[in-house]
């Protein structure tokens, strides 16, 4: 199924694309959830401080593979509004070569740095031995993640967000069952959660690649005329080197910000661990929405559909709010019960702290919204290096406020969550600013 994303009314198409992505990834975050819930109720407070610390390094890895993955989605989307079917063809061998090799260099990389990567994390001591143990497993998921990200964007770009859904929905169930019979049933411990989620992993990205194959077999098979050329890796990695980086440097914020909560104790980081998890749930539809907004635009901007992609900014900044904003109020009322999912009732400091964090974040959930939807509009229409500026300008504040206000007593671990909101807030203004000075000209044209 294809999905021509120039025709049709503008929200409506926006959303039917939308919506799959959205329960699509939503299914995805069930992954690490699972990991977390299970790990907190059945291992405790430490394994739990530690599953969710390595998830902050998994996601700083992960989002490598996810910013090329971006990147390439993004040509994809331009080639077919074009009509491209050589360029789309050699866009698909380009890029899934170089994420062969960007693969394997992560795994090597992170195997050889093992013990590297746990110091640099400030892990307590207590915690080394759990946190060696998960991300020796975790790590060899890699490549099925690799698999999922790529033939995701490619069937995306071509307007189909449902099969990846269908696929995420088998793996998510086959994770959260695995995750209780490793760990609750055969007391695998850390391990068995990072095993559970690694096979699921393995069959969402195997399985995809297979239905690809076979369902679009014209874009995949040999063809004389298809050959890897330089320029068209030239060509993928102009947009997907940027993607990548932005992607990385957000999540190496995050990771930086995942040190500093490490050296406060067990109890903030199990906090932490679990309201990550709940914050990122809350507000993954609206980062979902922006990436589904960007390939609408993509496809807009290959046709040379102006005043569509002007409807569909507007429409998609409405939606967004509309939506964070009904999200923030259900996380500031519930967070005391969000909190109990994943650790016992009993760890009342762990939950204060907890509730804490997402009364603060959650309250502002709207200006991550409209983050993501900038984002998504620069990187549809070749401008992805204003999306770098945006990430640096968002994490690079929160980073510095972040050791900042913590270091000072009156704030002490709030000022960490406090600094979150204020960095969105920051590159929202500039997106907006950039926006209004440069419309006529980003919106002149495709490629």
């Amino acid at each position: 199924m294809k999905e021509d994303l120039t025709q049709g009314p503008v929200i409506k198409t926006m959303l039917r694309f939308a919506v799959p992505m959205i329960f699509g990834n939503l299914l995805q975050q069930c992954y690490n959830i699972a990991d977390t819930l299970i790990v907190g109720r059945f291992l405790g407070a430490g394994a739990l401080a530690a599953v969710g610390s390595a998830f902050s390094l998994m996601t700083f890895l992960t989002s490598i593979l996810l910013g090329l993955a971006m990147g390439s989605g993004t040509v994809f989307s331009i080639r077919f509004g074009q009509k491209d079917q050589l360029g789309l063809k050699e866009g698909i061998l380009a890029s899934f070569v170089l994420l062969s090799i960007v693969t394997a260099l992560l795994n090597t990389a992170v195997f050889m740095g093992l013990d590297w990567i746990i110091w640099i994390l400030r892990t307590p001591a207590n915690l080394v031995a759990t946190m060696r143990e998960y991300l020796s497993v975790i790590f060899i998921g890699l490549a099925g993640i690799f698999l999922f990200n790529f033939f995701t964007s490619l069937l995306r770009s071509l307007g189909n967000s449902v099969v990846p859904l269908l696929f995420l929905a088998v793996s998510a169930v086959l994770n959260i069952a695995l995750d209780l019979w490793f760990v609750a049933g055969l007391n695998r411990g850390a391990a068995g959660a990072a095993e559970a989620t690694v096979i699921s992993q393995y069959v969402s990205g195997i399985g995809i690649a297979v239905y690809t194959r076979i369902k679009y077999p014209e874009l995949l098979r040999r063809d004389k005329k298809v050959r890897f050329r330089l320029s068209r890796v030239k060509e993928i990695t102009g947009f997907s080197a940027l993607t990548c980086l932005q992607q990385s440097i957000m999540n190496l914020g995050i990771l930086m910000v995942q040190g500093l909560v490490n050296s406060f104790g067990t109890t903030i980081m199990a906090a932490f661990a679990a309201a990550v998890k709940i914050d990122a749930f809350a507000y993954l539809p609206v980062q979902d929405f922006g990436n589904a907004f960007s390939i609408f635009t993509a496809q807009n901007y290959g046709a040379k559909q102006t005043e569509r992609i002007k409807k569909g900014i507007r429409a998609a900044l409405t939606a967004s709010v509309a939506f964070s904003l009904m999200v923030s109020f259900c996380v500031f009322v519930f967070a005391k019960p969000l909190m109990t999912l994943f650790i016992n009732a009993g760890e009342t400091a762990v939950i204060e702290e907890g509730v804490r964090y997402l009364h603060i974040e959650g309250a502002f959930y709207f200006l991550i919204g409209i983050l993501f939807l900038f984002y998504g509009l620069y990187r549809a229409l070749a401008k992805p290096g204003m999306s770098v500026v945006l990430t640096i300008a968002s994490l690079g504040i929160r980073v510095a406020l972040a050791y900042a206000l913590s270091a000072i007593p009156v704030f002490g671990i709030a000022g960490i969550w406090w600094s979150v909101p204020i960095g969105w807030l920051l590159a929202d203004v500039l997106g907006t600013v950039y926006y209004f000075v440069k419309r006529k000209s980003l919106l002149r044209g495709g490629l």
